[in-house]
């Protein structure tokens, strides 16, 4: 299967709630990875436990409202009795347009391609993919991204990028496994409960004791490549994947806010590099000790490269515990009001046209060149007492509040003497967002 793509790049967040959907989103995120109810390796996210409505139903309309892609994670070790259920699983996501299903178990990707041949299957870091032969092994799969072990190298990442042509999802930062993703059995030998089903206990953040001596040997610094974006796109990175569904909307939306500015920036640079015939290091890609500290304050358990430039090492451990410190208010709070507490909205512009004795007429229209026009089942009537002013109207199709819509360039005409009910107005404006919605999701 050929994917089109319509970005360079792709900044892909974690979201185990609907609010960290929405704050990366705010944030700028190309795409979103979470967990349904079942089958995905975090099963203590909110999405997996989340009663009444499916959150990841709600969660794909959300994010392509706002041209965004949801991977779907169902990266579990499958039991043969759950590949019964999986067709019935997948196909309600599959109907709303789920983008892709990130996978490790080879025989559940075999059926998920002969029951939906066009669906995106990425494979899972939990499958260990680390050299070019485990991206074409997942190539014959009919995989179509191969999301690489977190201990490669940017050497070892080109390699795989140029040998095999697949596209690379890498993560660039977050939390790291000191046992290589998909091949940790610690937690279920020591605690019963299984990574590999999505119930990891964290054994390796414990402290331990070794000749006589206690620390949390086993324990990794985070990850953190914003330093290394340029280099990590010309080794033949794809999609810049943030470890942290189980991890806060203030984790999520500032995360994401600082990996956008600079991904983007990092291209910018190639292209100015490119443009030049420049070769060495990357002009004018630094980053500022501001967006670093940001990085700090939301979540800090020292930072790492991870292995992109050195095999290993001792400073890649934090051997003691995190110590207390206060969290600079001013940081989260910035966050907090930017992306998790504004709303994000699309405008759109309206004709609205209310000629008396025929239908009231509602065109909504954005820069895109997309187009709705409702129009009422009743007719506008002669006013008996005082006329409908223009004015009037368009207050109130501006009540937009409670969607993702805001209207810019508002026209009314209204000829004759006319009286239009309040809530027939207000039900002509529902009907056409609700079709310019379903314009925009059928459009992207």
């Amino acid at each position: 299967m050929k994917i089109k793509r319509d970005k360079r790049v792709e900044l892909l967040a974690p979201a185990g709630s609907f609010q960290s959907v929405v704050a990366a989103v705010n944030a700028g995120a190309d795409a979103v990875y979470m967990g349904g109810r079942r089958f995905g390796a975090r099963a203590y996210a909110d999405s997996a436990q989340a009663e009444g409505e499916d959150m990841v139903m709600e969660a794909i309309r959300y994010c392509h409202l706002f041209s965004v892609k949801l991977y779907m994670t169902v990266n579990i070790l499958f039991k043969d009795d759950e590949l019964k259920e999986l067709f019935s699983y997948i196909k309600p996501y599959y109907e709303e347009g789920v983008d892709g299903l990130i996978m490790q178990d080879l025989g559940a990707v075999r059926r998920i391609r002969a029951m939906f041949p066009d669906l995106e299957v990425h494979a899972s870091t939990q499958q260990t993919i680390t050299s070019v032969a485990g991206a074409r092994m997942a190539q014959r799969f009919g995989m179509t991204r191969a999301v690489l072990s977190r201990e490669l190298s940017l050497q070892e990442i080109r390699k795989i990028h140029d040998e095999s042509g697949m596209e690379l999802e890498v993560f660039c930062h977050g939390a790291m496994c000191y046992s290589y993703s998909g091949a940790c059995f610690m937690s279920s030998l020591l605690g019963g409960r299984s990574g590999n089903r999505g119930r990891c206990a964290g054994t390796c953040r414990l402290c331990y004791e070794t000749a006589g001596q206690k620390g949390y040997y086993l324990s990794m610094k985070d990850m953190q490549t914003i330093e290394l974006l340029p280099e990590l796109i010309e080794a033949g990175a794809y999609s810049f994947k943030i470890e942290g569904r189980m991890k806060s909307p203030l984790y999520t939306a500032g995360v994401v806010s600082v990996y956008r500015k600079y991904l983007d920036l990092a291209l910018d640079c190639i292209d100015r590099k490119q443009g030049a015939a420049k070769h060495g290091s990357m002009s004018g890609y630094r980053v500022a000790e501001e967006d670093l500290r940001t990085l700090r304050e939301i979540f800090d358990r020292g930072g790492t490269s991870s292995y992109l430039k050195k095999h290993n090492g001792a400073d890649m451990i934090a051997l003691s515990e995190k110590k207390f410190r206060a969290v600079d208010q001013t940081v989260t709070d910035r966050i907090q009001a930017a992306y998790i507490d504004r709303n994000r909205t699309i405008t759109v512009d309206a004709v609205m046209d209310m000629t008396v004795g025929a239908p009231a007429v509602l065109t909504l229209s954005d820069a895109a060149g997309r187009m709705v026009t409702a129009v009422s089942e009743d007719l506008v009537l002669p006013a008996e007492q005082r006329p409908v002013q223009a004015t009037e109207v368009e207050a109130r199709l501006r009540k937009t509040g409670g969607t993702a819509f805001t209207l810019g360039n508002v026209q009314v005409s209204v000829h004759g003497d006319a009286f239009y009910p309040v809530g027939k107005l207000n039900e002509l404006r529902r009907t056409a967002l609700a079709m310019y919605e379903e314009e925009r999701m059928l459009g992207d």
